[in-house]
């Protein structure tokens, strides 16, 4: 999604499937625990009121409305999990899933010394010793 966009913009605005047909209305915002970057959009749906998840990458703002470029039936066919509770690492498992989207690979950890994988230690170049 569009990094320059506030989060918080998006509810309220209209959301319209990848033929440009409008699916519903954004109630809330999800972002990632990791990056603090805006991942998951809950769109109300339908005459009672269902939320459905989306992805907002690969998502894009146009003309004040939220097109996502899936299918109506596909996106109205999401797991729903309610809103205003956190999605649990299984529930947005099951969303990458649904949407045939890669999944995230998780930033290595650090190692023992407090470097990233793959980093030199403070100090010298990796791979130099006596």
């Amino acid at each position: 999604m569009q990094t320059d966009i506030d989060p918080r913009s998006l509810i309220g605005r209209k959301a319209f499937d990848r033929d440009g047909v409008k699916i519903g209305t954004v109630d809330e915002v999800y972002l990632d625990d990791a990056t603090g970057e805006p991942e998951w959009a809950a769109v109300r749906t339908g005459l009672f009121g269902r939320d459905a998840f989306v992805p907002l990458e690969p998502s894009r703002v146009e003309d004040d409305g939220l097109r996502i470029p899936y299918e109506r039936a596909l996106i109205r066919e999401a797991p729903g999990f309610g809103v205003g509770r956190h999605l649990s690492p299984a529930q947005e498992l099951r969303l990458y899933r649904h949407y045939g989207l890669e999944l995230p690979s998780p930033e290595p950890p650090p190692a023992a010394d407090g470097t990233a994988a793959g980093e030199a230690p403070s100090g010298g170049p990796a791979g130099t010793g006596d």
